[in-house]
């Protein structure tokens, strides 16, 4: 028999396609994609960088940290007055109080005394006291006693009310004296670490800086130095010659002297020969012009003996550097250096500019004369000493030394001659 055929549909192979890499290809673009957009959408509103400032601003802005760094230094050493004052003050307070304590109890021992005697004896009537008595005398004798000792008692108890009250209000001063000196130990740390905070964002503004703005900088500090320098040497000029003309009108008034002495001897001769009414005529004339310029030499020449002690010291003290708060011998700041060169001629100046420019007579700067103190800004905040010829020494700034410098190197505020 013949094979019958199969009626089955044949089996269709179908062929699976993977789909699973090329899908995760695409999730993977899909995700950079997105990541790239994400990316341009942030960067698209971002803030443009801030320019750089020039040379010329740096310095505008470091000359300004170091003023506000002189004023905070100013603060410092006010400051520092104060808590030491304060502090000698407090100690005065708690040695008194201590002396104060010791009279009270003194004064409390003695009560004591007569407490303890008063309980050992016993309350004793007068009337008892009587009868008992050796004899009537004797009792008026013991009672005449008694009331001296309770006369005693009284002024040790009348001492005793004022040393406590003494003893409480030493205590309540020196509590107050306490809480000032807390107080003034406050402003002078937050007034250190202003100076300190002044000068390290002066110092990372200068470390910022290329060598190329370095050296510009540089540049333009030799500028400033050279045109200080030109005024100076015109005020050294002007100096000069106004020095020169005070010499040639006391030559003149010299020379006008000695011309009317000559006048009043002149004509004194004896006359000779015949004649009536011979004999000396007077001279006339005298006594004209003299007198000039007297009382004048005396304060000035004692001005000029202090300047010298002055500036003497001052020089001693170039290459010393600058420290803020500093008073010496090692190191100084403007007001410590000119409160120690004055000192050296035995005068006693504040600490502070702004105590050091209200003492001593204002002078103005085509007066200046050696020893005179120059300050300088607005704040006050820098003092120098003038040494003649436009020029000071001074303790400049941080980093710098004890030097010689033009008074016109700074925008001066006034000038003083304290003795």
């Amino acid at each position: 028999m013949p094979a019958l055929a199969s009626h089955r549909k044949p089996r269709t192979r179908v062929t699976r396609v993977r789909t699973t890499a090329p899908a995760l290809g695409i999730t993977t673009a899909a995700i950079a994609s997105v990541g790239l957009l994400a990316q341009s959408a942030g960067a698209a509103p971002a803030a443009p960088t801030a320019p750089q400032p020039t040379v010329e601003e740096v310095q505008k802005k470091v000359d300004a940290l170091y003023r506000q760094a002189g004023t905070a230094t100013q603060q410092y050493n006010l400051a520092k007055e104060a808590t030491d004052q304060q502090r000698k003050s407090v100690d005065g307070l708690l040695d008194a109080v201590a002396d104060r304590t010791g009279k009270l109890n003194e004064a409390r021992r003695k009560l004591g005394n007569y407490a303890a005697a008063q309980y050992r004896s016993g309350a004793v009537t007068p009337t008892a006291a009587l009868l008992l008595a050796d004899s009537p005398q004797a009792y008026f004798d013991q009672n005449r006693l008694m009331d001296r000792m309770t006369e005693r008692q009284r002024m040790d108890v009348t001492d005793f009310e004022k040393q406590q009250t003494e003893a409480a209000k030493k205590r309540a001063e020196a509590t107050r004296s306490l809480e000032s000196l807390t107080e003034s130990q406050a402003t002078l740390k937050s007034s250190k670490q202003d100076v300190q905070r002044k000068l390290a964002e002066a110092r990372d503004l200068l470390s910022r800086l290329s060598a190329r703005e370095k050296a510009r900088l540089a540049e333009l500090e030799k500028k400033r130095e050279a045109e200080a320098r030109r005024k100076a040497e015109a005020k050294a000029k002007a100096e000069a010659e106004a020095e020169a003309r005070a010499e040639a009108e006391a030559e003149r008034r010299r020379e006008q002297a000695q011309a009317d002495e000559s006048g009043t001897e002149a004509g004194t001769g004896t006359g000779t020969g015949s004649g009536a009414d011979t004999g000396t005529t007077p001279g006339t004339g005298t006594g004209t012009g003299t007198g000039t310029g007297t009382g004048t030499g005396t304060g000035t020449d004692a001005y000029a003996a202090k300047a010298e002690k002055v500036l003497a010291f001052a020089r001693a003290q170039i290459g010393k550097p600058y420290v803020w708060g500093a008073a010496g011998p090692s190191s100084f700041d403007c007001s410590g250096l000119t409160q120690g060169a004055w000192k050296a001629a035995g005068v006693d100046l504040p600490r502070t500019t702004w105590d050091q420019v209200n003492v001593g007579t204002r002078v103005a700067t085509d007066n200046l004369k050696p020893g005179d103190l120059v300050f300088f800004y607005d704040d006050i905040s820098h003092v120098g000493i003038y040494i003649g010829g436009g020029k000071m020494i001074h303790a400049p700034k941080p980093g710098a030394y004890v030097r010689e410098e033009s008074i016109y190197y700074m925008p001066i505020y006034g000038s003083v001659r304290p003795a």
